[in-house]
Formats: structure tokens, sequence, C-alpha cells
């Protein structure tokens, strides 16, 4: 592993233990039950440091676009996890306006994430893995969006006290900013990539003899 790989899993590991030992001692929790400032804070100041600092080192930009893309994106199916939401919304639990469009928003990216890693991460089908990877960030926009939102909305329902503790506490605090991490990079490897022109194509056709004629 690299300097810089151990670094990242250095980093990351500590994220982690931060949002679920902040989440342990409640410190996302907010009185009015709904999704507080602390919990952007701790979502967005990775999110931001990530940013920055793939802007500014060119080692580090090196390192993440030497990232596979394809490992990258399987981990997006992770997000299958989102039925959860639609179950809690079933069950009242959480607000339909929030849970319905994040639930069924993350069960369409992980249900395709392996399809995106295996089909479209390659220079071929750069456009349609581009456009996989932007619809994927944003379902996160929007899924955080209604989150944060669902308090000015005055209607009569549950509020979006679970997912300020634990275990839903770590999506937001965790999750939601690390996918994005990778679709940042998947997005900035894909802009990268050069798709082969005709004459390469087709003299990497199974059986093409290069110089032959059709």
């Amino acid at each position: 592993m690299t300097t810089y790989g151990k670094i990242t899993t250095g980093l990351i590991a500590a994220w982690f233990v931060f949002a679920l030992s902040a989440s342990a001692l409640h410190v996302f929790v907010d009185a009015s039950q709904q999704i507080s400032l602390s919990v952007a804070l701790a979502a967005g100041i990775p999110l931001i440091a990530f940013v920055a600092w793939l802007a500014a080192s060119q080692n580090f930009r090196k390192f993440a676009l030497s990232l596979n893309p394809r490992v990258l994106t399987s981990w997006q199916t992770v997000r299958l996890l989102g039925v959860v939401f639609v179950i809690l919304e079933a069950m009242q639990l959480l607000p339909a306006r929030f849970a319905l469009s994040a639930g069924y928003g993350d069960i369409v990216i992980g249900a395709t994430a392996w399809f995106a890693a295996t089909r479209l991460a390659k220079p071929a089908s750069r456009a349609l893995f581009i456009l996989w990877q932007t619809l994927g960030m944003v379902d996160l926009v929007s899924a955080v969006a209604l989150g944060v939102t669902a308090q000015f909305v005055h209607s009569p329902g549950p509020s979006m006290h679970l997912m300020t503790v634990l275990p839903l506490s770590l999506i937001p605090t965790f999750l939601v900013p690390l996918f994005m991490m990778f679709h940042v990079i998947s997005i900035a490897q894909a802009s990268k990539w050069r798709e082969p022109s005709p004459a390469l194509q087709d003299a990497q056709r199974p059986g093409r003899i290069p110089g032959a004629v059709a």
C-alpha cells in the first residue's frame, strides 16, 4: 500500500470512529427531532476537506485517480440498504417526503451499481458511466436536501429523529459523504478516458485480423 493509501485509510477509519462515537454520545440529536447543524457539519467538513485536498495536492490527486473505478462503483451496491427507509416509512417512523425519495433512489443506484462497474467502467461507455455517477450524486444531494428541509414542511407525521441516532446516523455523517467522494473520483477518472478510434475498435474485435479488408 502506498503512503497516500495508508494515510487515506487511516483518515477514513478515524472519521468512522468519530461518527460512531459522536452518535453514541447523542451529539447529533436535536431537540426538534430533525436533522441538526451538527449532522450537516459532520458530513460537510470531510467532503470539503477532500475536495480541497484533491484540488491542492497533485500527489493526492494522482493517488485518487489511480484507484480502480470498478471497485469504487461496486461499493455503491451498499445503497441497496435504502430499502430500510421504505420499510421505516411504511411503519410511520420516517417522513414519506424524505424516506420514499431517498429510499427508492438508493435502491435504484445500488441495484445498478454492479452493472455500472462491470459494463460501463470503460472508455467506450464513458458517457453512460459519467451519467450513472451523476445520477448517483443527484440522489445523494436530493436525499440530504429533503432530510434537512423536512423540518420546514408543516405536516403531521414522524420526524427525522431516527436519522440522528445509531445506526442510521452513520448514513448522513459517514456513508453519504464517502459515497459522494467515490462518485467525484470516478467522474474525474472517466473524464480523462478517451474512446478508442473506430479503426482500433475494429482491430480489437474477436477474430479480426489487423489490417485485413472487411
